[in-house]
């Protein structure tokens, strides 16, 4: 009687419609429409780009979405989704064909339907190595961003077949990093997320725009660069007591949630200081901080892709780098873009107005941001990256072709030839 007991109940917790209201009682959304809506037998695209992480990371996809439309144009291009709760974000960004597959043995078939010839990966989630496991696609990494954060070289990158990186500098980074990788997966490509113009949502103003964009605290303290915690509201009052300047503070979208309390308590002061100043002050969040940066006179981040990003896009503006660990040799090793700025350390925190004012009178560094972005992008102008991704894709798909049209003929050949 027990045993039917224990069999009755095990069979109700495990039935679609327990789930359903287990996830009403916990609070967790209900994808169980868009799953069913998403998933097909088979793609109707040459290039894919794979996600198999959840909501919570989809920022990383969702900044590759407007290239990956502008390549749309020459080849078909659709999402691929492993996650139910990505689909209904990823999908308020884009037109672009989203197919979903949970399981993994229904994404391989899924695949071998398909005439699938390149997948893209922005991230490397664990996900991305069920993926790797089809052959007749050439897999590429493009990572989410470009910065000098030491995650953005992983021992994973070996697993794919080419890695597209913005420049030079990058190149040099994977070198440092990694040991017995073969530099010719690399593929220069610029940043072609730059190329594609965003709507500009601040306030016009005629007063001098200081902008405030540090980064979040990482997964650990090796990842962990934010100045936040280390000089933000030192940075904060320093901007606020100039004439003539509005401050626009826009922290990694990760900031506003942090579950760290330093962190927390020293974004909770910031936010109280500027409420305090009034005037034209603007905080931002969230939203697309390049879209803003054309307003910006004078950028103030840490080692992250928003100095990298603004390097891109605004090389005739000065730029002022942070520094919490305050070791200045290793930063310009790990980070060539602070041989081309000021750095805020302890060595000079206590006078941060004077910095700041000294960078939008006078400022020497322009010549030097200049050679600085040639080697972290390359020499082309704001256009050139977006041409270059596109030509780059275009190029592995014809070479792709090529090779499994030659390796069918030789397999083809061969049994002829056996039997």
């Amino acid at each position: 009687m027990a045993g039917l007991l224990r069999n009755t109940i095990r069979r109700a917790l495990s039935s679609p419609a327990w789930k359903r209201t287990s996830r009403w009682i916990r609070g967790i959304p209900d994808y169980t429409h868009l799953e069913a809506q998403y998933e097909k037998e088979s793609i109707d695209a040459e290039v894919i780009a794979y996600f198999g992480d959840a909501r919570a990371k989809t920022y990383q996809l969702i900044q590759w979405l407007p290239v990956l439309e502008e390549l749309a144009k020459h080849h078909r291009v659709a999402i691929v989704l492993r996650r139910p709760s990505a689909i209904a974000a990823v999908s308020e960004h884009t037109n672009l064909p989203i197919v979903y597959q949970r399981r993994f043995l229904d994404f391989m078939n899924m695949l071998f339907r398909s005439h699938c010839r390149l997948a893209i990966y922005v991230n490397n989630g664990m996900t991305n190595f069920q993926a790797l496991g089809y052959a007749p696609m050439v897999h590429v990494h493009v990572n989410h961003g470009e910065s000098d954060k030491i995650s953005m070289v992983s021992n994973q990158a070996k697993a794919y077949d080419r890695v597209f990186v913005a420049g030079q500098a990058a190149v040099e980074r994977h070198r440092r990093a990694l040991l017995d990788f073969d530099e010719s997966k690399l593929m220069r490509i610029g940043r072609p997320q730059l190329d594609i113009p965003a709507p500009n949502v601040l306030p016009r103003t005629v007063l001098t725009t200081v902008m405030y964009a540090p980064t979040w605290e990482g997964e650990n303290d090796a990842n962990n660069y934010t100045s936040v915690d280390a000089y933000g509201p030192q940075i904060v009052r320093a901007v606020l007591g100039l004439g003539g300047v509005r401050l626009v503070y826009k922290p990694h979208p990760r900031v506003e949630n942090s579950a760290d309390p330093v962190i927390a308590k020293a974004n909770a002061e910031i936010l109280a200081l500027i409420e305090a100043a009034g005037g034209e002050h603007c905080v931002q969040m969230q939203g697309n901080i390049l879209g803003m940066f054309e307003a910006v006179d004078l950028m103030i981040t840490d080692v992250s892709s928003v100095g990298l990003d603004f390097l891109y896009m605004r090389p005739e503006k000065p730029l002022l780098l942070t520094d919490r660990r305050n070791d200045p040799e290793t930063l310009h090793t790990e980070a060539p873009i602070t041989r081309a700025t000021p750095v805020l350390s302890e060595a000079n925190a206590d006078d941060i107005s004077g910095l700041i004012t000294t960078m939008l009178h006078e400022d020497q560094e322009a010549g030097t941001r200049a050679k600085m972005r040639t080697h972290y992008f390359g020499a082309g102008a704001v256009g050139s990256s977006l041409e270059a991704f596109v030509g780059a894709v275009t190029t592995l798909l014809r070479e792709r072709e090529d090779e499994l049209r030659g390796h069918t003929e030789t397999r083809d050949s061969g049994a002829v030839e056996a039997g």
